[in-house]
């Protein structure tokens, strides 16, 4: 796996100081997506033991109180990104029980297949559906778009 960004502290995406990894890889495009240029899974940087030790120990640095780690991209679902994603989320979970994990995915949840779904048991919050530009809506906290849904899982 990829990843384009990596912010470690960020206020804009999810509740609270964040810290927030943006993958690359997404087969969705939508039309008038703000991150056009994390599509491709073969840009970026390549995402390796460094970079999750490096999260773990932004979200444990107790000089910043960080309420956790966000998740977007490109799309973390993105199928050749899940195994990596799905260990990130466990490994933060078991280092940093306290921290919330936010997603967001192009995908359904009701669409999503086993191995996509595995990763929901470390997450607390996926935000799924693609970016519809017809139904975009600045007003919305943490969607793009009216038909995003915000899952408290």
């Amino acid at each position: 796996m990829n990843y384009h960004q990596y912010f470690p502290v960020d206020v804009v995406n999810g509740p609270g100081t964040r810290a927030t990894l943006f993958v690359s890889g997404c087969e969705h495009q939508c039309r008038g997506c703000y991150n056009q240029s994390t599509w491709s899974p073969d840009k970026g940087h390549h995402f390796d033991e460094a970079m999750v030790n490096r999260i773990i120990a932004d979200l444990t640095d107790n000089r910043i109180k960080r309420r956790g780690l966000s998740i977007s991209g490109g799309d973390p679902l993105f199928p050749a990104n899940v195994a990596a994603i799905l260990d990130l989320v466990k490994r933060v979970k078991q280092a940093a029980p306290d921290k919330d994990i936010w997603m967001w995915t192009g995908y359904v949840l009701s669409e999503l297949n086993q191995q996509q779904q595995a990763v929901l048991a470390y997450i607390d919050v996926l935000v799924d559906g693609k970016f519809e530009q017809e139904l975009a809506d600045p007003s919305l906290p943490y969607c793009g778009s009216s038909n995003q849904v915000i899952h408290h899982l």
